[in-house]
């Protein structure tokens, strides 16, 4: 009987999934998604080659969209064995630096994670558990976002705190690791002397970082201890004086449930404009509060890329990637100007086009797809 790969990509309102044909390199058969579950979740299901299929689920949660995607796969699975479920794992702590297979005992100690990645990690583990049931014989692997930024030299992975608690766990770990590592091996697969040099990977959805790489290798990462630090994303502040807390804390009572919704849930895109976190609605809007956070949301992703070139000492590339990234060419444009200065020239017609090469100047500007599953399918079939 032949066997398969299957990808679980679970965030806080979706799943992700894709299935691949076992081999070194896996071959993506089909691939589709769960959006918004805990409402009136819909399945969007796209086998290679074909047209793609829409189904209402009604009300779902992460265990009865796991369910779904099961069923909806069911031709595409034709009777062959589900080999390895291979997961995105948003947060490995401080020693994973690549796939693990998911054992009880790891598991456990992922648990522990939560409060660091209260956004993901619960429902990361949710689908693990769910695959776990469903496929009991299946191995199950995990591949983390923290992993590729472990080897930080110390100076981009401390805070300047007691040593206690750095010891501790508090320190930088770095996220939206499998995105920078499928860039890095497309990099180096397809331009590998700029690989070779100091590239800054701008991974822009409604989650959004900057990652220093040099020679491949993570150097620095715009995101630190949380997913809330760094930039302003679609609905997390990024960079925010720590006396902003402690004033709330203080004055408005704010307590760690409060604190946490506010910083997760209500700040960034959203918190700004008061109206949507979603970057198409904010562009399209005539609103003076959306144009106030797209402004925003430019100047610190411009701020961003200047600080991190300082960071590499110099820059030979610049990667735009995820949704934001690829798609809005309104916001390449408006971040990149201003910043000549460090060769980077945007061409205003192969911007607007989408076009894999948008520049003019010395420094190479590239808009490159993502593919995180692609690096779970990878790591899953190494670890079969």
């Amino acid at each position: 009987m032949s066997s398969v790969i299957l990808t679980l990509n679970a965030g806080s309102s979706s799943i992700k999934f894709a299935l691949y044909a076992t081999g070194p390199d896996p071959v993506l058969e089909a691939s589709g998604m769960v959006d918004a579950l805990g409402q009136d979740a819909t399945l969007i299901l796209r086998p290679e080659g074909a047209e793609k299929s829409v189904t209402a689920l009604g009300p779902t949660d992460h265990g009865t969209g796991v369910t779904a995607i099961l069923v909806a796969l069911g031709r595409q699975l034709q009777g062959r064995r589900v080999a390895g479920v291979g997961h995105r794992i948003v947060h490995g702590g401080p020693v994973i630096d690549g796939p693990r297979i998911l054992d009880a005992g790891l598991l456990e100690e992922l648990a522990r994670l939560k409060p660091l990645a209260p956004l993901h990690q619960p429902h990361n583990l949710a689908a693990v558990h769910a695959a776990r049931a469903a496929f009991p014989g299946a191995v199950q692997v995990g591949a983390f976002d923290t992993a590729f930024h472990r080897g930080h030299p110390e100076v981009h992975d401390i805070f300047a705190l007691p040593r206690r608690y750095y010891d501790q766990g508090v320190r930088r770990y770095g996220f939206h690791g499998l995105s920078y590592d499928y860039i890095s091996g497309l990099m180096a697969r397809d331009c590998p002397d700029l690989a070779r040099g100091k590239v800054i990977v701008a991974h822009l959805g409604n989650g959004a970082s900057l990652a220093g790489i040099e020679n491949g290798r993570s150097m620095s990462s715009t995101m630190g201890f949380s997913a809330l630090e760094g930039l302003c994303m679609g609905t997390r502040p990024g960079q925010i004086d720590p006396g902003v807390l402690l004033y709330l804390m203080a004055e408005e009572g704010m307590g760690y449930e409060e604190l946490t919704h506010l910083l997760y849930k209500d700040s960034g895109l959203l918190g700004l404009s008061g109206l949507s976190h979603d970057m198409r609605t904010l562009l399209d809007s005539d609103e003076p509060q959306a144009e106030e956070a797209v402004h925003y949301y430019c100047a610190r992703l411009s701020r961003e890329i200047g600080a991190m070139a300082a960071t590499l000492g110099g820059l030979d590339a610049l990667v735009f990637t995820g949704g934001v990234g690829e798609n809005a060419a309104p916001i390449r444009a408006r971040a990149l100007d201003g910043l000549s200065f460090l060769g980077l020239d945007l061409d205003p017609t192969a911007n607007l086009a989408n076009a894999r090469a948008i520049h003019t100047g010395p420094v190479p500007i590239l808009v490159l797809p993502t593919d995180e599953e692609q690096v779970i399918a990878r790591a899953t079939a190494n670890l079969l």
